[in-house]
């Protein structure tokens, strides 16, 4: 940071409506909710967002709380790089990162991606969600976006044949990913492995639970497989290698932009196919996770395509097209 001036952070936790609603295996919610982190140094103010994720024990009030105490670290000289090992990896740290890195960007009049080194991010075609419900309600939305080349598909257990078959049946040009967010077991693995693969499913997302998915070393892998519980950074990836094929990325598991890319290099130099995924969520929380699409073989960042509205100059989506940010939003 170049000012003389301390930072000052503030956050806030926002509500976000969904368009209609979003199912998975564990429940279905009409809104999501936010927490952004603002830090602002002189002239300029970094932001990031973060999604609080209750299947690791957090929530908005905590991650709000968690971001708040880091104030006077903040005061004290704490910046992006020594953050990574000053707070846990988890959604606070996801937006105290990406509001650094975004206020170290404008502060020196870079975009992020130049300040990193990275590649700069391409407008990219990214997948649009099928929420779970019955054969045919699935089948309806399907319909409605059959014209989108990647289609993922949230299922849930018995009866995932019958709703897969009922979606490839109303898409049939689309290429379908599918996730099962940890529904499937020993019992129905193999047969809903062969459901998705009569109907040429091309990634299957976490299907046993995180911690009991020792038998996918096992058996033949028709489909290719891809962790998403199962990992979170870069110290988790060496023991996966045996179970998956691919790796979803997502900031707020891996604890921001910072891990993420080192956590991408790392996967792939092991041999990994990388996949980038989101929450639901604004145009804020997906801006940063575009840095990682050059390395991605899948892209999944339609979260504000699942909102009722995004935020004012969010990321611009042309069908599944997304392109990258603007400064003036991210970055």
């Amino acid at each position: 940071m170049t000012s003389s001036k301390p930072p000052k952070l503030a956050a806030r936790i926002e509500r976000w409506p969904i368009a209609g609603a979003f199912t998975i295996s564990r429940g279905g919610k009409t809104e999501a909710i936010t927490v952004v982190a603002e830090v602002r140094q002189g002239a300029h103010t970094g932001r990031g967002e973060c999604v609080p994720y209750a299947r690791y024990g957090e929530t908005p009030e905590a991650t709000l709380a968690a971001l708040l105490s880091m104030q006077e670290a903040l005061r004290g000289g704490l910046d992006r790089r020594g953050l990574q090992g000053a707070v846990p990896a988890g959604a606070a740290r996801n937006a105290l990162d990406c509001a650094l890195l975004d206020l170290e960007a404008k502060i020196g009049g870079q975009r992020a991606w130049e300040l990193l080194g990275r590649p700069a991010p391409r407008p990219c075609t990214t997948a649009f969600t099928i929420s779970l419900g019955t054969p045919e309600a699935m089948a309806a939305a399907a319909a409605k976006a059959s014209d989108r080349p990647l289609l993922k598909i949230k299922l849930g257990g018995d009866g995932d044949g019958d709703r897969i078959a009922a979606v490839r049946k109303q898409a049939p040009e689309s290429e379908l990913i599918v996730d099962a967010n940890e529904a499937w077991t020993p019992a129905n693995l193999e047969q809903n492995l062969a459901a998705c693969e009569a109907v040429g499913v091309t990634l299957i997302e976490q299907p046993l639970p995180a911690g009991q998915d020792g038998l996918l070393a096992r058996i033949r892998r028709p489909v290719a497989i891809c962790a998403d519980e199962s990992v979170h950074h870069r110290a988790s990836l060496e023991g996966l290698r045996e179970r998956y094929d691919a790796i979803n990325i997502k900031l707020d598991k891996a604890g921001g932009l910072t891990e993420a890319l080192a956590m991408a290099d790392a996967a792939r130099a092991l041999g990994f196919e990388i996949m980038v995924g989101c929450m639901v969520a604004t145009s804020l929380s997906m801006a940063p996770a575009m840095l990682l699409t050059p390395q991605a073989r899948f892209v999944d960042l339609d979260g504000p395509l699942l909102l009722a509205r995004d935020r004012d100059g969010g990321l611009r989506y042309d069908g599944s097209t997304v392109y990258p940010p603007d400064a003036a939003l991210w970055g």
